[in-house]
């Protein structure tokens, strides 16, 4: 295992190459402005500019020929002053330390933004999980778990599905850490476990409730409500599909949708749960009854009442932010508008809700997983719900009360509500050693 750390000469701080990765130098950006913004102490930031540690890991895999693949997995643990580190694993084929790194940097902005005890991480495996057998994916993950395994703990660092990962991983490596801690049962070293053994009810819908949440409150800033809106959705994963239902019936008109193959459009309204039913059984949008077929692109720029960019990062730069019709962009993804395209678009008036509060839904109903298998009682979903709308709500209104004051964008402003939690934790705290 080799842990990158990062050195000091002359007061000047060098970090490795892997830190030059566009979705951290993105992050860093947000970072130094919310310095600015926020007058943040100049010794926090150099902290918060580098992760605390970054692992990585050789996976050897037997295969089902009986062949040996070796794959190579990550975790970086950013920042723990707030709490134990917390953020998901994702297997895909691009992944490496930089994207990592990056990610673990907004799940410490994300967490503290949203008022969470926790800290930020993330994990990842670079391989294309399509192409393994569900024996492969299992062996796969439980070599993982075992490698990273002296570094996290339900007390230490959490981890929970991202991308190519689902409950059935988080059991996986739930029941590998549990049996290496001598076979007593540990629920709570991951969440968005299968709720039979110790999931939550509200886990699988709640990054596209908390989107949807996050749009309301964004309408009532504007005098309006979600009902009768316009809303386009990019992404018909898990966060797209279950946003675009609770759109639907809150009495929004989603009047169009999309997925890696392209899009669909009907201005009347697409019927999202007929929609669905159709998605499960053909496994894509083409072929919807009354809809017609549009590009991903074209998506974007529909002259719509609310955008919600549910896929990709970076669909949105500086490079098209000015061909955006919608009014509002709620970002169900990570990042998927850029700090400079969001300067463009604030300038242009339309109203960016950002990720870090916007997709929060998932790590909330992640950290109600947490507290239900520490206390060993569980909660019903309505309540689940319920607090899922009040935390995220008090974090988009603080941002935007903080938005006003200084007279900057939601994203400026929510890195600088964030930032300067951490930075009252982490002045409080100290430095050790002195």
């Amino acid at each position: 295992m080799n842990q990158a750390t990062p050195h000091e000469s002359n007061g000047k701080i060098f970090a490795p190459d892997f830190l030059n990765h566009p979705l951290f130098l993105n992050a860093a950006q947000g970072l130094d402005e919310a310095a600015q913004l926020m007058n943040i102490d100049s010794n926090i930031i150099n902290r918060l500019k580098v992760p605390r540690k970054c692992i990585s890991v050789a996976v050897p895999v037997r295969m089902d020929d009986r062949s040996v693949k070796v794959y190579m997995g990550y975790r970086v643990q950013y920042n723990a002053t707030l709490g134990p580190y917390k953020g998901g694993v994702r297997y895909h084929q691009n992944v490496d330390l930089g994207e990592v790194a990056g990610l673990a940097a907004l799940m410490t902005f994300k967490n503290s933004v949203l008022g969470l005890p926790y800290g930020g991480a993330k994990g990842g495996i670079t391989i294309d999980p399509r192409v393994l057998s569900r024996t492969e994916k299992q062996n796969l993950t439980r070599r993982y778990t075992s490698e990273i395994a002296p570094f996290i703990g339900p007390t230490k660092d959490i981890p929970a599905p991202d991308v190519g990962t689902d409950a059935q991983t988080m059991a996986w490596m739930m029941d590998t850490y549990s049996q290496e801690q001598g076979g007593f049962t540990q629920p709570g070293v991951v969440t968005g476990k299968p709720v039979e053994i110790g999931g939550t009810l509200g886990r699988v819908g709640a990054t596209g409730l908390g989107v949807i949440f996050t749009t309301e409150r964004a309408f009532e800033t504007q005098g309006r409500k979600i009902s009768g809106s316009s809303i386009a959705i990019q992404g018909f994963g898990n966060v797209g599909s279950h946003a675009a239902l609770c759109a639907f019936e809150r009495g929004a008109k989603v009047i169009a949708v999309s997925d890696v193959d392209g899009g669909i459009f009907n201005g009347d309204g697409l019927n999202i749960p007929q929609l669905k039913l159709h998605f499960e059984t053909q496994k894509t949008l083409k072929g919807f009854p009354g809809a017609k077929e549009i590009t991903n692109e074209e998506l974007l720029f529909l002259p719509v009442d609310a955008l919600l960019p549910c896929a990709l990062d970076g669909v949105i730069d500086e490079k098209n932010a000015h061909n955006i019709k919608a009014k509002i962009i709620v970002e169900g993804a990570n990042g998927p508008v850029t700090i400079n395209a969001t300067k463009i678009l604030h300038r242009m008036g339309v109203f960016v809700a950002p990720d870090i509060i916007a997709n929060g839904g998932g790590v909330i109903v992640s950290y109600f997983e947490w507290v239900q298998d520490i206390m060993s009682f569980f909660w019903e979903e309505d309540d689940i719900n319920d607090k899922l709308k009040s935390i995220i709500i008090k974090a988009f209104d603080t941002t935007y009360k903080t938005a006003h004051e200084k007279k900057v964008d939601m994203r400026s402003a929510a890195m600088g509500v964030a930032i300067k939690r951490l930075e009252k934790a982490m002045l409080l705290r100290g430095l050790y050693p002195r």
